[in-house]
């Protein structure tokens, strides 16, 4: 069984993590889409929160192939093995992206060989959406139903107007 990792903090889940998932389950019989729990980014939704976004936004994707959404705290590397996943999936945007990836990967390598990256490009769609942007436009009442499902949107609209 091929199993893939996606990781990230989901905070939000935008349209540009569904693309990559989308072509994710292509590649895997499972994908574990794991949320990382780093209070240090600050994030704007709980992890519950964040949990229940990603369920209901790859609800359409289930069924191509097996995909679990869980949190973890640890090492990636150390999730990885503990999963049993055979490569981590990474959305690459622009140059920028890439420099970071290209740092992790040659880390990650040195951790663990057998684990391989697998990067997936984004769509030109969606190479200009960050969670940190979209929350930012969030933030300045602009509209970010281009960019997140609309679930999700609605979700944002509320926790800033509670902020």
């Amino acid at each position: 069984m091929r199993i893939g990792l996606y990781p990230g903090t989901f905070d939000p889940v935008t349209n540009g993590h569904v693309d990559i998932i989308a072509r994710a389950v292509k590649l895997v019989d499972r994908l574990v889409i794991g949320i990382a729990m780093n209070a240090a980014k600050g994030p704007m939704f709980t992890l519950e929160e964040r949990v229940e976004m990603l369920e209901a936004t790859v609800a359409p994707l289930r069924g191509r192939t097996e995909i679990v959404i869980a949190p973890f705290e640890s090492l990636l590397m150390h999730y990885a093995e503990k999963i049993g996943a055979q490569m981590i999936i990474r959305g690459l945007r622009a140059v920028a992206d890439f420099e970071y990836e290209f740092q992790m990967t040659a880390m990650n390598q040195r951790l663990n060989r057998e684990i391989e990256t697998v990067f997936l490009m984004a769509d030109p769609r969606h190479q200009a959406i960050a969670s940190r942007l979209v929350k930012e436009i969030a933030r300045l009442n602009g509209d970010v139903t281009p960019f997140v499902s609309p679930a999700v949107a609605k979700a944002l609209v509320a926790k800033v107007a509670a902020q």
